[in-house]
């Protein structure tokens, strides 16, 4: 289906070039001078490489149908994640870097969303926001003040680290934010 730059926006996928886009951020720009345009940030589903292009105003393209098909992550097997497709029950095999960096916040039974379009998967998307427990900290001390933007590293049951304040300790429960790796708040504490 043939859309316009007026139609964009965040999540719509559109063929450039021959591949499947993902619009993440646009902005349409009028300058004082000059016809009008859109400027855009876009996320390749294939290599999950984010480029940016500027686009004419009213500026004609292919909107891409993308399918959304929910998968449960298994286990790891050395690099790879195994995967059960929700609908079908086959396992597949995935290499992590495809799945990105978000792949190391995943724990068992986590559900991933697979990008398909024209048959054939493009990428997953894992979810923005996990909870996950601490399996090893530095333990706190007196005098660690619960403020001041101090932090210490958190290995989580994932096999991921960040960096959490001085007064979480192991067992806590936390939530992390898979797309900047960033601790955003206690859920539970052991």
């Amino acid at each position: 289906m043939a859309i316009d730059t007026s139609d964009f926006k965040s999540g719509l996928a559109i063929y450039l070039d021959g591949e499947v886009c993902q619009i993440i951020d646009f902005q349409h720009v009028k300058p004082g001078k000059g016809g009008a345009f859109v400027r855009t940030k876009l996320k390749r589903l294939r290599t999950g490489a984010t480029i940016e292009k500027t686009f004419r105003a009213g500026e004609k393209m292919d909107s891409a149908y993308l399918e959304k098909r929910p998968f449960q992550f298994l286990y790891r097997q050395g690099d790879e994640l195994v995967l059960m497709d929700l609908e079908s029950y086959e396992q597949v095999p995935v290499e992590a870097d495809v799945i990105g960096e978000g792949a190391k916040y995943l724990k068992e039974e986590m559900e991933v969303v697979a990008l398909a379009a024209d048959g054939q998967v493009l990428g997953y998307e894992v979810p923005n926001f996990v909870e996950l427990a601490i399996t090893q900290t530095d333990p706190a001390f007196k005098g660690d003040t619960v403020g001041g933007g101090a932090t210490k590293p958190a290995k989580l049951e994932s096999g991921a680290t960040v960096q959490v304040p001085f007064h979480i300790g192991e067992g806590d429960v936390i939530k992390v934010d898979t797309r900047t790796g960033a601790y955003l708040e206690r859920i539970s504490k052991k």
